[in-house]
């Protein structure tokens, strides 16, 4: 009896865990689409800085390995560190997807703003 009561009431305590959250608002939507926006500029910023990084410490290493005369490999080319640039936020109208294609021309399938991560099962 005991066992029931408590599986009962544990089942009660945790039904309102299962509750379905109402959709976001448009404007949640759009200061989430900001913020996943800032923080992908971050990211450029900081591979950006890691660039610079790396390239003054192989320089450092290959001006210290010449005075020392050691026999060093040739540098591998990679590409030039490229700047992301200050934050620039998303605009309305870049999100705004046509709704339908005028009628002489085929209707095109837009493609997606942001690629979705993948689904964990």
């Amino acid at each position: 009896m005991n066992k029931t009561l408590l599986a009962l009431a544990v089942s009660l305590l945790t039904l309102p865990a299962l509750a379905k959250l109402p959709a976001p608002s448009e404007e949640a939507k759009a200061k989430a689409a900001e913020a996943a926006a800032k923080a992908a500029h971050g990211n450029k910023v900081e591979n950006y800085k890691l660039c610079l990084s790396m390239d003054k410490a192989a320089a450092h290493y290959f001006k210290t390995s010449a005075a020392a005369k050691k026999d060093v490999k040739p540098a591998v080319a990679t590409p030039a560190c490229a700047d992301p640039g200050p934050f620039v936020a998303p605009t309305a109208a870049a999100a705004v997807v046509p709704t339908a294609a005028p009628a002489a021309t085929p209707a095109a399938v837009p493609a997606p703003a942001t690629k979705e991560p993948a689904k964990k099962s």
